[in-house]
């Protein structure tokens, strides 16, 4: 008698797909309890950036396996490049509405580029 392995790759990719659905559904759940959780908006923008757009790209990519088509990966290509465009962007506006609000802990910057912009102009009435 032989032990032969059957090699079954769909249920392998399916495998796959599950492992990484649970792994960025994590991601995505230590986001929003940073958010949550975190004091301030440097940290709560941290939390609200990096894992949460991980957490959008195994679960893309899980999709795709699962899928295995074309028109999936063609569908879902645009939706991680806007993610990662559209996060550092989104990040950096509310970091510095919040910097400008003074919302933001000022003794935790190193160095406070945007000191100047700060200002209110001379010809502004100010």
């Amino acid at each position: 008698m032989t032990d032969d392995v059957v090699f079954d790759l769909p249920a392998v990719l399916d495998g796959a797909a599950i492992v990484l659905v649970f792994i960025g559904a994590v991601l995505c759940l230590t986001a929003s309890i940073g958010l949550l959780r975190f004091r301030d908006v440097p940290s709560r923008l941290h939390a609200a950036t990096k894992p949460q757009v991980l957490g959008l790209i195994l679960i893309c990519i899980a999709v795709a396996l699962s899928l295995r088509s074309w028109a999936a990966l063609a569908f879902l290509v645009p939706v991680v490049v806007f993610q990662l465009a559209t996060a550092p962007l989104s990040a950096h506006m509310v970091a510095r509405a919040a910097y400008r609000n003074g919302t933001f802990d000022e003794r935790g910057l190193h160095v406070d580029e945007l000191r100047e912009s700060k200002e209110t102009p001379p010809a502004a009435g100010g």
